[in-house]
């Protein structure tokens, strides 16, 4: 490394605390300088290839100028706003919200991020309903506050119990590689492995006592813990359940909205209206943080003579909405969501070959450019290829050499999540997936001989 970068990096250790991280040694830490398209730069000039969409969220790719130039017009024009004030901006933004989602759910609430949605879509389904519990799923994330932690299913949000917020009770998600209700899944009808989870669900329900659970929270299509999308009669099943028992649907949009599977929203898939939305990430594409929380007409109109306790100094911050809007503005001149159904065709195959020439990998998963391959030791027994708890050195082998060769990709512990911007190309898939393929012949290579780790 340059001296340059050297003093930069001994600057941001020394004063930044870093997240979802032990405090990082420098060997960790990428100093990048420069991003645009499907690509950003390190201070030493080197490329690569963003098959993360960075955090899931730059669905239109980077250093787009339509959203640049919207956002310096706005900070220009009215850089800050009162979130009890009206600006141009949030109302046209609302609208344009209120024209994507289903019809109905056109009433608008502004936030920060996607924990915060989370959260205050608790927060007003619990005040609707008049209940306080809240049923979401196990292999589900839903944001690092506290109370969108006590929402998040997966290990992460264990290490803050019992001081997270009261009231959730988890449930499976309907995963057949990994069921633990049934065997032989694969030998099953969609409609018989959906049956079964649906059942799980009405006994959690039972259990809990209907007259006490105020919501359902899902990840329309879960993100990080595995991109399982739902087959298809489940989210139908689910709804239909919340409408026996007087149940809100809360659909969590943030990973897989605007675009990421090839529809505005995911649940549009199965021909599902939720109750309320959450959204964030990919609504500005990660160019400037803002959450959203779509709910439906009757809901908002319960607080015409009530007060609704929330809201943050930042909300509608209107550069945020700028962004959005530009955003937007962009997927839909461009044909981001036709590009999206047409390259993940493409990512499908190609996450297809790598199962079919590699033997580490135990199954893939997809929908639009939402994509996940699932690495293990041994296929019959379906091991991970590493567990939660172990150094996992085959896995850092994989991961070192994709880092190594350009390719940014997500890991989280034996998957690796493909989720690159929504622009990419057929070639730059190839591509990618071209340094992807010789990483995984590190892989196989450990397995045959006996040095998987």
């Amino acid at each position: 490394m340059s001296p340059e970068n050297d003093e930069m990096m001994d600057l941001a250790l020394k004063h930044n605390f870093w997240t979802w991280s032990t405090q990082i040694k420098p060997e960790d830490i990428l100093h990048i300088v420069k991003s645009e398209g499907v690509y950003f730069w390190d201070f030493a000039g080197k490329r690569y290839t963003d098959m993360n969409s960075t955090v899931m969220c730059t669905n239109i790719g980077h250093s787009n100028s339509h959203v640049q130039e919207a956002m310096c017009r706005q900070i220009m024009e009215l850089p800050f706003a009162g979130p009890h004030m009206v600006t141009d901006i949030r109302a046209k933004l609302a609208a344009k919200i209120a024209s994507l989602t289903p019809p109905g759910l056109d009433h608008i609430l502004y936030t920060l991020g996607g924990s915060d949605a989370n959260e205050n879509a608790v927060k007003i389904a619990r005040d609707y309903t008049g209940r306080t519990k809240i049923l979401t799923r196990y292999r589900s994330y839903h944001g690092a506050t506290m109370g969108a932690m006590a929402l998040t299913g997966d290990r992460r949000r264990v290490h803050w119990e019992p001081a997270v917020m009261p009231g959730v009770v988890h449930f499976l998600d309907p995963y057949r590689y990994r069921s633990v209700l049934l065997r032989d899944t694969y030998e099953l009808t969609d409609e018989q492995f959906v049956n079964a989870y649906l059942r799980h669900l009405e006994e959690i329900i039972n259990y809990e006592g209907s007259d006490k659970i105020a919501a359902i929270l899902l990840e329309t299509v879960t993100g990080t813990n595995g991109i399982i999308v739902p087959p298809d009669g489940y989210l139908q099943g689910v709804r239909d359940i919340c409408d026996k028992n007087g149940i809100l649907l809360i659909t969590d949009e943030v990973m897989c909205g605007f675009g990421r599977t090839g529809k505005w929203f995911a649940f549009e898939h199965w021909n599902v209206k939720p109750d309320l939305i959450t959204m964030a990430k990919g609504l500005t594409s990660g160019y400037a943080p803002l959450g959203v929380v779509a709910m439906k007409k009757e809901i908002a109109e319960y607080y015409n003579d009530r007060t609704f306790y929330g809201g943050l100094t930042y909300n509608g911050h209107p550069v945020s909405l700028a962004a959005a809007m530009a955003v937007i503005e962009v997927i839909e001149n461009e044909n981001l969501l036709e590009n999206s159904t047409q390259r993940g065709k493409t990512l499908k195959r190609l996450l297809r070959e790598m199962k079919e020439k590699h033997i580490c990998v135990g199954d893939f998963r997809s929908i639009g450019l939402f994509g996940v391959l699932e690495l293990v030791k041994d296929r019959e027994t379906r091991e991970p290829l590493m567990k939660r708890g172990e150094k996992g050195c085959t896995m850092k082998k994989v991961t070192k050499y994709l880092h190594d060769n350009g390719i940014y990709i997500k890991d989280n512990t034996h998957m690796l999540l493909v989720i690159p911007p929504l622009i990419i190309t057929d070639e730059q898939l190839e591509e990618a997936f071209d340094v992807i393929d010789r990483s995984l012949d590190l892989a196989d290579e450990d397995i045959l001989t006996g040095r998987v780790s």
